[in-house]
């Protein structure tokens, strides 16, 4: 009796556990022909994504972010091309971003799975690039993180802000 007990009680526990746990965002790939990325797709929910430091936004503008959810996002170049102007060498980065109200900071860093940006300022010397694009206002508004990805730019769109980042290859 004491052992059906003992189990029905650690599965009680369990259970509770499991479900106390924020569920984690999905993982998506964004495919091109010669770039794809990879990053944690989360949802607005009502939330206030983008705005002034101490404005209760997700996520302040000047501040890093790791553009996506869960680890940082990874962006693949499959060969060599440029990267908003600059030349970028065939290879994954992680990608971060400082959004803004008015420009965006795109950042390509080679550390790969970086638990978010938490740890961004240990690695931050070892930025391969990063480009300052205008910030993109939508019409209509996207429940979910989403990347468009074409040989030409890198799309980011979520709630009625983002960004573009021209490609060449």
């Amino acid at each position: 009796m004491k052992t059906i007990i003992g189990t029905l009680f650690l599965t009680l526990v369990a259970f509770t556990w499991a479900s106390a746990q924020a569920p984690s965002s999905p993982r998506v790939t964004a495919e091109g022909k010669n770039v794809s990325i990879a990053y944690g797709q989360p949802s607005k929910r009502n939330r206030v994504l983008f705005g002034n430091d101490g404005s209760g936004s997700l996520e302040p503008y000047g501040k890093v972010w790791r553009t996506g959810a869960n680890q940082a996002t990874e962006i693949t170049f499959k060969k060599d091309g440029t990267f908003g102007g600059k030349p970028v060498k065939a290879g994954t980065y992680s990608l971060f971003s400082i959004p803004g109200e008015k420009e965006w900071t795109v950042i390509l860093n080679p550390e790969l799975k970086q638990p978010g940006a938490f740890g961004y300022d240990k690695i931050k010397d070892k930025n391969t690039l990063e480009v300052t694009v205008p910030a993109k206002k939508y019409k209509e508004s996207s429940e979910k993180l989403m990347f468009n990805v074409s040989d030409k730019s890198l799309d980011l769109h979520w709630d009625k802000e983002g960004f573009s980042v021209p490609l060449k290859f």
